[in-house]
């Protein structure tokens, strides 16, 4: 079974902006990319982003601190950008609704091509993204890059059923999300359709060692089939 002790601090995040729009406005381009990248600069570095998705419960800080370690990339907790109004509401078992999580969002996008200015060759980021649109904030992150910049998910897929359990374990050792914040979260949920080519799928209803290690194996699968990158 997944862990989910983790300790995470809370900072407050950016405003909200209207980057939704021009988000969607730019997400199937950026889509494009992990399949349109040019092949007479195949020497050239690609920088991924890579956001680790999925309900609470799901594994997914576990999985990113796992591949972040293999991959010698930056992680981004997104737990810790949740501006305190957000976690209090989760809390008291409040869902968080659309204008909740604009600003969230956002600021999860900025922190990652953050890391990429500061000369990363990508970053692994925990965002649930749970909704097309929450996916189309963070594709725009690859149009701020030169043309190098590849934004990919790992969708950790599981049931309902199984996720509510993980969550009221961790529950008990005081985490702020409550085991029925998961319904909600289910009942928000759009999984990734057809048309989200840069989504990778991983059922996690597995061991957590096996779950990293077929993580791993399928990022390093996608990364080689774009650029040539550097793996440990």
């Amino acid at each position: 079974m997944l862990s989910y002790n983790e300790t995470t601090r809370y900072v407050s995040a950016a405003p909200p902006t209207s980057l939704h729009q021009a988000a969607v406005a730019t997400a199937t381009a950026s889509m494009g990319k992990a399949h349109s990248i040019p092949q007479h600069d195949a020497k050239r570095n690609a920088r991924h982003i890579w956001i680790i998705t999925g309900p609470a419960g799901c594994g997914k800080s576990s999985v990113a601190g796992f591949l972040a370690q293999h991959l010698n990339l930056p992680y981004i907790e997104g737990d810790d950008f949740h501006p305190l109004s957000n976690v209090q509401k989760m809390s008291s078992g409040i869902p968080l609704t659309d204008d909740d999580r604009w600003s969230w969002l956002e600021t999860l996008r900025n922190q990652a091509i953050l890391q990429l200015q500061l000369g990363a060759g990508g970053c692994v980021v925990t965002c649930s993204c749970l909704k097309r649109r929450y996916r189309d904030v963070i594709r725009s992150a690859a149009a701020d890059g030169d043309g190098d910049v590849v934004v990919r998910f790992v969708y950790l897929r599981a049931s309902e059923e199984l996720l509510v359990k993980r969550v009221r374990a961790r529950e008990r050792d005081g985490h702020y999300m409550k085991g029925d914040m998961v319904h909600s979260q289910f009942t928000a949920l759009e999984e990734p359709g057809e048309g989200e080519v840069d989504v990778v799928e991983v059922d996690v209803s597995g061991s957590l060692q096996h779950v990293q290690q077929v993580a791993l194996e399928r990022v390093r699968e996608c990364m080689q089939d774009v650029w040539s990158f550097p793996l440990s």
